[in-house]
């Protein structure tokens, strides 16, 4: 007798949980070939509401954190990636249509572009900050620290390479993120959020949303606590009233981008999603 196959049901993934959406409404998933590869939760506003919630909950301990630490979490989801490789592999190739070798491609890049922000966690602050030359006694040292909460619409024409792209350099500087995964491919995000849910980044640092970045978008952008924006796949998106509506509570928004290069890793990336601190301190007179 031949066994059934047990179907993955892929949700949301909120506050280090995976509920399904509060409307109970689903999508579905199709392989590039037109056949069916599974249902996917399809987020609400409410759902958008708790996954800010979860988010700024996490805030303060992830923040908390010595940047060595940060980096030692990140670099341990790298390890996790790499250990299920031929499993998202799997997945882009049905997904995606593409080859095998394309699809290790991304998977590998992947992975290499989290151990490259991982490693930043505790040297961006270096480079980013300085201390300045003042007319006194004092000393004047400027540090990088993170805005808050971060809500980003990733790349949606990839199913892993922009999600890791647009939500690692966020993580880094100690930002907790709400992150809109894909319409189309969002199956990769939630296999993402799995490796999440068994590393040691806290609950609530990172939550995933699948659905219509459409509906979802203008509840982030208008959200009075979420701190930031960054828009890197919404450019189908009306996104000049998405930064209308961020504006509003003064988020900082990073527009659109487009192309192989979109959400390149790039030390600005990190360093968009901070706010300066200054700091003054007098010199000993001895």
């Amino acid at each position: 007798m031949s066994r059934l196959a047990v179907p993955k049901t892929y949700k949301l993934y909120i506050g280090g949980a995976f509920p399904r959406s509060e409307s109970g409404r689903t999508y579905e998933v199709l392989a590039a070939d037109g056949g069916f590869l599974a249902n996917a939760a399809k987020a609400s506003r409410k759902d958008a509401r708790d996954a800010i919630v979860a988010a700024r909950g996490s805030v303060a301990g992830w923040t908390g954190a010595t940047a060595y630490n940060r980096g030692q979490v990140l670099y341990r989801i790298a390890e996790l990636l790499e250990g299920r490789r031929a499993q998202f592999i799997a997945e882009i190739e049905e997904a995606e249509g593409v080859t095998r070798a394309a699809a290790s491609a991304q998977v590998d890049e992947a992975i290499d572009r989290w151990v490259w922000y991982a490693g930043w966690a505790d040297k961006f602050a270096q480079v980013t900050g300085n201390a300045n030359p003042v007319a006194g006694p004092y000393f004047n040292i400027s540090v990088p620290e993170p805005t808050g909460v971060v809500a980003v619409i990733v790349p949606q024409d990839s199913s892993l390479l922009g999600f890791v792209s647009a939500v690692a350099p966020a993580l880094v500087a100690g930002n907790a993120v709400v992150a809109v995964a894909s319409e189309r491919f969002p199956l990769s995000a939630i296999s993402l959020a799995e490796v999440l849910a068994t590393s040691d980044v806290p609950k609530g640092v990172v939550n995933v949303l699948t659905g219509s970045p459409a509906e979802i978008a203008p509840w982030l952008a208008s959200h009075s606590d979420v701190n930031a924006l960054d828009l890197v796949g919404a450019g189908d998106l009306d996104w000049v009233s998405l930064e209308i509506d961020a504006a509003d509570t003064l988020k900082r928004v990073l527009r659109p981008e487009s192309g192989a290069d979109a959400a390149a890793p790039a030390l600005g990336r990190i360093a968009a999603f901070t706010e300066t601190k200054t700091i003054w301190h007098t010199k000993s007179l001895r």
